[in-house]
């Protein structure tokens, strides 16, 4: 049975990760401390931005969704943002926005950062916003092209993206 969740947005994430994954281990270690070898540096470099597919559908928001359970039939702030992590395992198990603030390391990724406070988590991944707010399509779980301002927000995000 497929999951109606935005499957091109998580295929993305997947997709992104596995990338990453094929940069050889000390090609990876050097991304992060900036000894990389020309040959890896385009193994390193993220491109601006990532291009989003129109396929794919948005499960509602629902409080609480996709904390009891991945395959949820909504899912909230950050139950969305755990559950794309979770695709991309980065993540075992769900976390409420609060503790997203002490998920992962400490400062802005080169593809992947998550912003969390006590009230709302969301990520940005590959310089789209993956949000459950921002715009006049209601609410739920989606891709936006726009960024939005991150003050009040601690920034994380998983070792070496």
């Amino acid at each position: 049975m497929r999951h109606n969740f935005r499957l091109a947005g998580l295929a993305f994430v997947i997709a992104l990760v596995a990338t990453a994954l094929f940069v050889p281990g000390s090609a990876s270690a050097r991304c992060t401390s900036g000894g990389a070898s020309p040959s890896e540096v385009d193994m390193c470099t993220p491109t601006a931005k990532a291009k989003l597919l129109p396929n794919g559908m948005t499960k509602p928001y629902i409080w609480g969704g996709g904390h009891g359970r991945w395959w949820d039939r909504g899912y909230d702030c950050s139950g969305s943002v755990s559950y794309a992590l979770h695709g991309g395992e980065f993540l075992e198990s769900p976390l409420p926005s609060g503790p997203m603030e002490h998920w992962g390391l400490e400062g802005e990724g080169r593809w992947i950062t998550v912003y969390a406070n006590a009230g709302h988590a969301y990520a940005e991944i590959a310089g789209y916003r993956w949000d459950t707010s921002g715009d006049a399509s209601g609410t739920g779980p989606r891709w936006h092209e726009d960024l939005r301002d991150n003050v009040g927000y601690v920034a994380r995000h998983p070792a070496g993206f």
